[in-house]
């Protein structure tokens, strides 16, 4: 792709290595508790019969075996390793990324081939195998790059497509406008909804009225990709307080996508951010010692 063109411009707008560092940070950070508490379902389904086995496409394409559990026992220590060593960044950040990026799209295949598939892991999938393209990165690093700029796009894009594609498939599957005519939120509420959710239930208008405003929102999240400045900022509020009130209705968290939407954020102004703040509290506190002695 020609970074000469406006689409190239567009993917490669130089962004600061520090924000693909704190990035790092995030996904490297987060591996372990996705892999131990939200997708260790591989682990479980390691020990059921092969024949209940479902691979996914991706599973199928690459022809993945039925799990065992000394395999998947060792996968996950391997991804771990690899991602400990990657989020350090310092001994081959490229190799040990590809790694665990490897390794963890192995294991959420795994989990998601008997039956039930999450949409919520797109981001982090896609995280993991683009940022280690940048190389070296630091937190303090302010130099922009367009390698940055190109994997920190594709987060935002991935990001972006889990929204769009789920209000596609609502389309495709409950039909327009009948999903966000019906009924479903109250039905889930009814089905899995917290006291405060289902304290909801009896009434269905602002239920549906909720309905059109998510399946909106999902269709105008393309939006994100070109927004700057406050609009851009208030959008990634809007779709994160959507995920919290997500989880007070229903505990639904969607934790995997949501904390990707930090990377539509200028993370790589928290150090100077700290250093103001310090800088203020300082001026800010009294001055021990110098205050004039009683006579």
């Amino acid at each position: 792709m020609n970074a000469a063109t406006p689409w190239g411009r567009w993917w490669y707008a130089p962004i600061p290595r520090a924000r693909v560092a704190w990035l790092r940070l995030l996904a490297y950070g987060f591996l372990p508790i996705d892999m131990l508490l939200f997708t260790n379902s591989a682990l479980a389904h390691a020990r059921l019969p092969a024949n209940l086995y479902q691979p996914v496409r991706l599973a199928r394409w690459l022809h993945l075996p039925a799990p065992t559990p000394a395999a998947m026992y060792t996968l996950l220590a391997v991804t771990l390793a690899a991602g400990l060593v990657a989020a350090t960044g310092r001994f081959a950040p490229r190799a040990s990324g590809f790694v665990a990026a490897g390794g963890y799209l192995w294991w959420v295949t795994i989990s998601m081939s008997y039956g039930k598939v999450d949409h919520d892991h797109l981001a982090l999938v896609v995280a993991l195998f683009v940022l280690p393209t940048v190389g070296r990165a630091r937190l303090a690093d302010p130099a922009p790059c367009e390698a940055s700029g190109w994997s920190v796009r594709c987060v935002q894009v991935a990001v972006v497509a889990a929204y769009f594609l789920s209000a596609w498939a609502k389309i495709r599957i409950g039909g327009f406008p009948d999903w966000p005519n019906g009924s479903t939120v109250q039905w889930a509420l009814s089905r899995r909804g917290t006291p405060l959710g289902r304290a909801l239930i009896e009434y269905p208008v602002p239920l549906k009225a909720g309905q059109w405003g998510m399946f909106a929102a999902e269709l105008a999240s393309p939006l994100l990709l070109f927004a700057r400045g406050r609009p851009l900022y208030a959008g990634v509020v809007f779709f994160a307080g959507f995920h919290l009130i997500t989880y007070a209705l229903l505990s639904i968290h969607f934790l995997p996508h949501t904390i990707w939407l930090l990377a539509f954020l200028p993370l790589e102004r928290l150090p100077s951010l700290r250093e103001r703040v310090r800088r203020r509290s300082g001026a800010s506190a009294p001055s021990v010692g110098k205050a004039p002695l009683p006579s």
